[in-house]
């Protein structure tokens, strides 16, 4: 199912990842590393695949429709984590938020 986004909600999105985050996703997915960066926006199209990436001009850096949420939906599970962990506390469904 595509989601809509927009750009800069995207580019903000993977500048608060934490550092290695597109290659422990794209080892978790079986990607080559170029084809997560090119879902986040990147262009290297030469050592990475499309990525479902549909742009449109707009709002807030224009709408982006991404065919598939899986990369979005791991690297916003990967940030809730960290968050987590920065707030102290253990397993992924605290209450302390």
């Amino acid at each position: 199912m595509a989601v809509q986004i927009t750009f800069n909600e995207l580019r903000k999105l993977k500048s608060e990842l934490p550092e290695g985050t597109m290659r422990l996703i794209a080892e978790r997915l079986d990607l080559n590393i170029e084809t997560v960066r090119n879902y986040f926006g990147g262009n290297d199209i030469d050592k990475g695949v499309p990525a479902g990436f549909h742009y449109q001009q707009g709002p807030d850096g224009g709408i982006v429709e991404l065919d598939d949420p899986t990369i979005l939906n791991m690297a916003r599970t990967i940030l809730e984590e960290q968050k987590a962990q920065q707030k102290g506390c253990s397993g992924g469904a605290c209450s302390c938020g």
